[in-house]
């Protein structure tokens, strides 16, 4: 299943005949759990959604203190039920992302009980974007891309230590500068995010150019990078696939 943004739709493959099938949908990212619920991030209309078989949705958040979310943007789902998402804004930036308008909150993570009660763990980040749990569910790792819009905001990804419900413990995990072959240094921006099996996180990058742009692997135990898949062009999420994944 794949967000379309120019057309505002989700479009994925049916298993059975492998034949294509149309989400309708404002997709930002997206998330299969175990059962196959569809969780669907819609900047368009501020909200975070379920997509049911049927084709309905049911709005899990469309608002904090009484205020619209500025554009969901990435969201994760804990094993205990709870759902986890960043909300940067992009989607009410631009009317090609969603709908213009001003940002009337911060810019921060939430997160949703099975209440549907929705609490704001942190907003200490300038624009949180892509994250992930750690294999063991003990971290959260947020990249935030908020030089996007603010020139003192790092370039980097936060890890957080997870106590119950909420955060504690933010850190720099890693920096996304990257010394080039030409003996500069360049640092781009971090979007969506993966963790392995062994801790190691993986994540898009983009927004420099050759030699950078594609997927950053970082070592899982300091944050040092261990690894690149370049690519031709800017990498803005990234996932497992396949029986191994």
């Amino acid at each position: 299943v794949s967000s379309d943004w120019g057309q505002f739709r989700l479009q994925g493959f049916v298993r059975q005949d492998l034949s294509r099938k149309r989400l309708v949908a404002f997709g930002a990212d997206l998330i299969y759990e175990d059962e196959c619920f569809i969780f669907d991030l819609r900047v368009y209309r501020r909200n975070t959604s379920l997509n049911n078989d049927n084709g309905s949705t049911t709005v899990l958040a469309d608002q904090f203190n009484g205020k619209p979310f500025n554009a969901p943007n990435d969201i994760i789902v804990h094993p205990d039920g709870g759902i986890w998402f960043t909300d940067p804004g992009y989607g009410s930036l631009m009317n090609y992302e969603g709908n213009k308008g001003p940002l009337e909150i911060k810019e921060a993570i939430y997160r949703i009980d099975k209440s549907g009660k929705v609490e704001m763990v942190t907003d200490d980040m300038f624009k949180p974007n892509g994250l992930c749990f750690s294999p063991d569910y003990k971290k959260l790792y947020i990249c935030d891309t908020g030089a996007s819009h603010y020139p003192q905001a790092p370039k980097n990804i936060r890890v957080y230590d997870v106590d119950g419900t909420k955060l504690k413990n933010g850190r720099e995990y890693c920096s996304m500068k990257l010394k080039m072959k030409d003996g500069t240094e360049k640092a781009g921006f971090a979007d969506g995010i993966r963790c392995d099996t062994e801790g190691n996180v993986w994540s898009s990058a983009g927004w420099v150019g050759a030699g950078y742009d594609g997927v950053h692997i970082f070592a899982g135990t300091d944050g040092q990078r261990i690894g690149q898949i370049l690519l031709p062009e800017i990498c803005s999420n990234v996932c497992f696939g396949g029986a191994k994944r």
